[in-house]
């Protein structure tokens, strides 16, 4: 697997990078040369990770609308889930059967269930796990549950920005895999450290989020870590929302006040240099089985 060949080729620091939202601590990114990931070092130990994800500003954990930018947040995620559901239903199956993995709060799963699907989730937090099982008739499991799913289940698994949070990420997907079934579809939505945003912002980059993103990805090292699991990525889509969202937030890590204006004006400058380079500050990647 290409994780375990990792110390094996040449590494060298990319960048460094503080953790704004939870600890203030520093860490490093790390480039593999060959393969174009980034790996966030250190990386918090399994019994560690889950202090890094304890914050009230941790939005996608809960269902708070404290402000205007959580607003606009839950706004902006309504609009998305109907682009989600009008994606997965182009590739039904039939059976409809789909796992959301690091689902949150559940509102898609909700929007999935509410329009024929079948839907599983796991989750993490306990917290989000809860909210997301009123909305889905206690359809949401915790991580140790995924390997009690029957191989070959699912019709459609997404990872909507989780892929990066992965610890054992080889094994993860190994298991991913098994539970598709053949000519299944695997949606996998992720920062890109390659978009004019995360240059612009450097350091400062909000789709970093160490050490919460334990890895970083380009669509080289998507395409590579996937195919060495024998799942090949089909197409490439933009997320135009996630410049403007990443850029408020990379704004007040930066200078300590989100600056809508000045924010806004980034988001659209790297949208608009993501129509030619076809770098958007976050890509989902549309992978078959089979």
């Amino acid at each position: 697997m290409i994780l375990n060949l990792f110390q094996m080729h040449i590494k060298k620091v990319f960048l460094k990078v503080k953790d704004h939202s939870v600890s203030g601590e520093e860490f490093e990114l790390v480039e593999n040369l060959e393969y174009g990931f980034l790996e966030t070092t250190p990386q918090p130990s399994t019994n560690k990770l889950p202090e890094y994800y304890k914050s009230e500003d941790y939005i996608s954990h809960t269902d708070s609308r404290r402000n205007l930018f959580e607003k606009v947040y839950h706004l902006v995620r309504h609009i998305s889930l109907k682009k989600k559901l009008r994606l997965i239903n182009s590739f039904s199956l039939g059976s409809k059967k789909l796992l959301d993995i690091g689902c949150g709060t559940g509102d898609f799963l909700h929007i999935a269930q509410n329009n024929n699907w079948i839907v599983s989730g796991i989750e993490p937090s306990e917290q989000a796990r809860e909210i997301a099982n009123t909305k889905t008739n206690n359809s949401v499991f915790n991580v140790e549950q995924l390997l009690e799913f029957k191989a070959n289940s699912f019709d459609v698994i997404t990872l909507w920005h989780v892929l990066e949070h992965l610890p054992n990420l080889d094994e993860h997907i190994s298991v991913i895999k098994k539970l598709l079934k053949t000519n299944g579809t695997l949606i996998i939505a992720v920062p890109n450290y390659k978009s004019y945003d995360a240059q612009y912002y450097k350091q400062f980059w909000a789709g970093y989020d160490v050490p919460r993103h334990l890895w970083h990805f380009n669509q080289k090292s998507i395409s590579s870590l996937l195919s060495s699991c024998f799942l090949k990525v089909e197409k490439v889509k933009p997320m135009w929302f996630d410049a403007f969202y990443v850029s408020m937030l990379s704004e007040k890590y930066k200078s300590g006040a989100m600056s809508p204006i000045r924010s806004f004006w980034v988001g659209l400058l790297s949208n608009m240099k993501a129509l030619k380079t076809k770098e958007a500050s976050s890509l989902i990647y549309i992978v078959k089985n089979g």
